[in-house]
């Protein structure tokens, strides 16, 4: 049995944030984290961040990712187990997980949940075939293999992750024949969406997938224009030869500890799907289990290490770490949060927020 102060589930941004942040705070960390590496999506992003200097603006993903790894390794409080899958968090408070061959047993006072989220798919015939890819994997094969998935790609969703891996996908020599969003407008960040467009790219809004054909992989698509009720135009189908259909369509918190783990979950559209109740300082309703990042809700990568910072300040803060130091960092960690939200993407965040936010728990 390892018993540990606080555990951190997840070496993505979050989970790594949390880590350092606590550990700061002079309590004992152990991460576990089920890839051979931390950093969870940021190993494979190449591209520059938004926001402020705190958040790391202007630097790539991988780059954050590398900085976040090396403040965990240099920090002597903190461990981190790779190759490591959490299996289950019980009411006597021990968590078991799966490591190396081995079943773990890990006691900790604190536990912060940081697990992330999983790609959506979306039904049409024949999504099974070979040459359907969620936009994570592409950026896998390409950004941490050095794969390119095809040759000619359609791309099904225009949010950031849609026009982002477009953008990669173009800059490694693969041609894009079109990007498709259901939506009547474009989710992503218009300058995303103009860098594709400059390129020759078009991004048809109000359109969706209607098959997709072939015989051992995929040879193309068929697409068509929705109206205004989402409803197929006839005479609007498209025939697109195409041998990759990547999917964009979004992100689901990966919340299935936290269900195991009996937190009180509630169904938040803003927040992309079931997510725990929690209290200002993101603990949720399951006394010393705190939760940050996509697990939470999903966000920009920026906002995932500001809330991991802010979990891991209050779980070392519950524990009677940085008495004096740990308020003043809460605060300042949610200024950064409400900042990161400000703007009209944010507030989608902030109304999913006040809906299930537990007003009975106490900050720390």
């Amino acid at each position: 049995m390892k018993e540990i102060e606080i555990l951190v589930i997840g070496g993505g941004p979050a989970g790594l944030s949390a880590a350092t942040a606590a550990a700061n705070l002079g309590a004992s960390v152990l991460v576990l984290e089920r890839d051979g590496k931390p950093g969870g999506q940021l190993v494979k992003q190449t591209h520059k961040f938004f926001g402020s200097k705190k958040q790391y603006a202007g630097d790539r993903g991988y780059q954050i990712g590398n900085l976040l790894i090396d403040e965990c390794e240099k920090n002597p409080k903190v461990e981190v187990w790779t190759d490591s899958t959490a299996l289950g968090i019980y009411e006597d408070g021990v968590v078991t997980a799966e490591g190396q061959g081995k079943h773990l047993k890990i006691k900790p006072k604190k536990i912060i949940v940081a697990t992330g989220a999983s790609e959506k798919m979306i039904a049409f015939p024949n999504n099974d075939l070979p040459g359907i890819y969620g936009a994570g994997a592409v950026q896998t094969l390409m950004n941490v293999y050095g794969i390119v998935p095809g040759k000619r790609v359609l791309m099904i969703g225009a949010g950031n992750i849609g026009l982002i891996v477009s953008y990669q996908l173009m800059q490694a020599g693969v041609e894009i024949a079109g990007i498709i969003e259901a939506s009547p407008t474009i989710g992503g960040y218009l300058v995303h969406a103009s860098k594709i467009r400059r390129a020759g790219v078009p991004i048809l809004t109000s359109h969706t997938i209607i098959e997709a054909y072939g015989q051992e992989s995929v040879e193309g698509a068929k697409i068509c224009q929705l109206d205004a009720q989402w409803q197929p135009i006839p005479g609007s189908e498209q025939d697109l030869n195409v041998d990759v259909i990547c999917l964009a369509v979004g992100l689901s918190p990966l919340t299935e500890l936290c269900f195991q783990a009996d937190c009180q979950m509630k169904y938040v559209p803003e927040l992309s799907g079931h997510v725990p109740i929690r209290n200002e300082s993101l603990e949720t309703t399951r006394p010393g289990l705190y939760v940050a990042g996509d697990v939470s809700g999903v966000e920009e990568a920026s906002s995932a290490m500001v809330e991991g910072r802010l979990a891991g300040i209050c779980a070392a803060y519950s524990l009677g770490y940085g008495t004096d130091e740990a308020p003043k960092l809460q605060r300042e960690a949610l200024a950064e949060l409400s900042e990161l939200r400000a703007g009209p993407a944010g507030q989608k965040t902030v109304k999913g927020i006040m809906k299930l936010m537990d007003k009975g728990g106490a900050a720390c």
